[in-house]
């Protein structure tokens, strides 16, 4: 069974950073787009940055030039750092297969708060 571990989150002031995690078991990763999603209070699921096996990466306009996503393969690990953080950026963040048509379960998250 795959499971999605995500971790890193936290409490952080405005423009500063954090690097999130995301570790899976099973062969998920395999020939897959991977991405980070966050999700808001009272908002829908939104995906933020994706990176495919080879290595090409995509952010949502909010986040392009802060953010960026990496993997690796090998750990079965995909990471997302984020710099500049503004109030606006906190959720709980999911990392998953994109698109999320094709996601598997999802994981319990990481918290990221932005708040000075």
């Amino acid at each position: 069974q795959v499971q999605l571990v995500e971790s890193g989150g936290g409490l952080v002031q405005p423009g500063g950073s954090l690097r999130l995690l995301c570790a899976a078991s099973g062969n998920i990763f395999r020939a897959n787009v991977m991405g980070w999603y966050r999700q808001a209070p009272g908002k829908e699921r939104e995906l933020v940055a994706g990176i495919s096996s080879g290595g090409r990466t995509n952010y949502a306009d909010s986040v392009k030039g802060r953010f960026t996503i990496s993997r690796d393969n090998a750990k079965n690990t995909v990471y997302l750092q984020m710099n500049s953080l503004k109030p606006e950026d906190t959720a709980v963040y999911y990392c998953n297969i994109v698109p999320a048509i094709l996601a598997v379960s999802w994981g319990q998250g990481t918290q990221v708060t932005v708040s000075s």
